[in-house]
Order: C-alpha cells, then structure tokens, then sequence
C-alpha cells in the first residue's frame, strides 16, 4: 500500500530509515511497511526503565516482554534490530522530571517529555549516527510539506490522533522525522498487522505510563519525592480548614473525588500550594479560567510578534476538544499568555496547552501555576 509522508527521492534502497520499534503494534507495521516499500530499514528499541528500579520492587525489567516482542518482529522482517539501554537517560530526563513536577503541585505529562528528550533527541541523533536519512515512528501524526518547510498536522483518524504528545518537536526535527501511519485508522493498522502475519498482530495497546504500569503515581512520586507524601490540610479559598490531607502527590486540580471532608456541595481541587502542603477546594464554578500563562513555548507557525494576539484552537488536555483562544507571546524566554474565548475548568499546571490552525500543530507550552493572593 502506498505510505504516507516518505518525501525521500530517487530509489527506496538507497535510503536508510530507522524505525523507533516499541514492540507494539503501530510501531511494528511501520517498520514492516517500509520493507514492502524497499527501504534499507533498521529497527532500534530503546530500553527505558526497570521495573524493580521504578516501583522499588523486585522484578525484571517490565519493557522486557516488548524488547522481546520488537527482536520478534524485527526477526520476521528479516531487518538488524539494536536495543539501547537509555534507562539513566531516561529516568533523570523523565521519572525524575515526572516526580519533581508532581511535587510542585502539577500534574505532569511524561509522554511528551519522552519524545522531547530521548525519542526525539537522543534516539534521533543516533539515527543520524547510523547514517540514516529519517527516523520514521508508529505515532499517528501526519507531516504535511509547507511552504517554510514540513508542517505537523493531525491524523486523519482523530480519534486516534497523537500530535498533542509531538508538540515540542522542533523543525530541525521534523524535518528529519516520519509518521507512516498518518493517513491510517488503528484498525487498518491492525489489519495490516494480520495481513503481513506479525507476531504482535494481537497485542492489546499499552494504557498505563509505562514506569507505572499498575496506575499507582502517588506511590512512586512519594517514594522519589517523599515530600509530596507529607499531610497538609485542605482549605477553602479562604485559607479556613476543611480538613487534612495526607500528600499532595494524591491530588489534582479538579479532583472531586477522595478529598474526604464533608460539605453542603460537592466541591474541587482548586489549587495546590505545593510550600505550604496545602490542598485548596472550592466550588465548580471556581474552576474557570480565562487567562492561561505558558512556559517554555515550543512553536513550528508563523512568525509571532511580541505583544500581537494570534487566534489559535487550543487544547488543555489530551482527551478534551480544542477551544478557541487568543495567544500572545511575553518575551524570548519562551513565556506566553493564552487568553481563552469562553472560560475553560479544571486548567491544571504541568498539563500542556497545545495550539492548532485547523488541522495544523502550531506549537504550545507547559501551563504554569498562576500565582494568587487567595488562600
């Protein structure tokens, strides 16, 4: 079947492409596609983490089954398949960075710091290493060429759509990357996967961070961040005590649920004062926000002018529609203030904005804790 998004000229055969191979299934496809299409591919599976060493439990190394899995695949393709062990990399770049965001009160998303830090970067500059011409991965993204050069844009399957988790790709990157997948539905994927007789074929999709894969954050971050696991009270935005709290790293804002104090309404995490222990609760209403403060802003669109507002849709979550808004950039530290159209709830800091002209990724930055004088 043709494949979208490989722009590279003359013979496939004289084209190298490394394929970033997970052990699962999208990752798979990818690389098998690329045989059919006659590329001199080669798969690399990076090992991340160590089950034992993440949990604090004996264990083996809980990516060892997809390591495994990726050798599989690589084996019935007939390709070379390298595994890397990127685990310090990887646990100072993301864990570490995942338990000290949660510590200060956020609520992060270590996915994209994956791709930001070790797919994208270090795995990346190892492809080029190997002399290959893209690093092609099974992420459900499209990379569309543009006047200014290639431009990031949504799969065509939404549901499925992954560019939320690619946004701090830089151009450089881009340039450099591939997303075969991005015309493809995930069951056309896994059709293909049946078709071209691949081992995972059947492989359910992971759900879980993959450093904690039984869903428990609060015991790992207060393992590496005992502080976050240190009671506190929970207040009103008036600063009166509603009651006690046994770690921050247990909540986020919005929350409703397991707060444990009683009140005539249901009320929600308004805020966490990470120096202060305190959980601060409120009212739904409370949530609302309109002026959203960015951080380290990652942007692939036109060129934006100090002070000039640009409308953009913008999406505060992974799993929540885009909104409209207006962005305006602060300075060259990579600050910015979005200013949403109708007032969004539950803005979480460490949670990122991700912001798109139609189906274009424009960029987008971490949201950051808005400082208040309440409480």
């Amino acid at each position: 079947m043709p494949l979208a998004d490989l722009d590279l000229p003359g013979d496939p055969i004289d084209h190298r492409v490394v394929v970033a191979m997970s052990g699962g299934v999208d990752s798979s496809v990818t690389a098998a596609l690329l045989v059919q299409a006659g590329f001199d591919v080669v798969g690399i599976t990076l090992q991340l983490y160590d089950h034992g060493a993440a949990t604090g439990k004996k264990g083996a190394c809980c990516a060892g089954q997809d390591v495994r899995d990726a050798a599989r695949v690589a084996e019935r393709l007939g390709i070379p398949h390298y595994v890397l062990d990127y685990e310090a990399r990887f646990r100072a770049a993301v864990i570490e960075d995942f338990a000290d965001s949660y510590g200060r009160g956020e609520t992060p998303i270590p996915c994209i710091r994956c791709n930001e830090r070790i797919k994208f970067r270090d795995l990346l500059t190892t492809a080029k290493d190997l002399g290959a011409d893209a690093l092609a991965t099974g992420h459900y993204a499209r990379r569309v060429p543009g006047i200014n050069g290639p431009e990031m844009h949504r799969a065509r399957d939404l549901d499925r759509d992954q560019s939320y988790f690619l946004y701090r790709t830089t151009g450089d990157e881009l340039a450099f990357l591939r997303f075969p997948l991005g015309d493809l539905t995930k069951d056309t994927t896994r059709e293909l996967a049946r078709e071209l007789d691949l081992p995972v074929a059947e492989k359910p999709d992971s759900q879980d961070i993959c450093f904690v894969p039984q869903g428990s954050y609060a015991e790992l971050v207060t393992r590496l961040r005992p502080e976050a696991g240190e009671p506190g009270d929970i207040v009103d935005s008036s600063g009166r005590v509603l009651g006690r709290h046994e770690g921050i790293a247990y909540f986020t804002i919005g929350q409703r649920k397991g707060l444990g104090i009683a009140a005539p309404e249901p009320l929600y995490v308004l805020r966490i004062d990470a120096a202060a222990r305190r959980v601060v609760v409120g009212p739904k209403n409370a949530l609302d926000e309109t002026r959203v403060p960015l951080a380290e802003l990652n942007w692939l669109g036109p060129r934006l002018a100090a002070g000039e507002g640009m409308p953009v849709m913008a999406k505060l979550r992974s799993a929540q529609p885009p909104v409209p808004a207006t962005l305006y950039a602060a300075g060259e530290n990579g600050e910015a203030e979005l200013v949403l159209d109708v007032p969004a709830g539950a803005v979480a800091p460490g949670q990122a904005a991700v912001l798109y002209n139609g189906e274009r990724l424009l960029g987008g930055g971490w949201i950051c804790q808005r400082h208040s004088a309440a409480a």
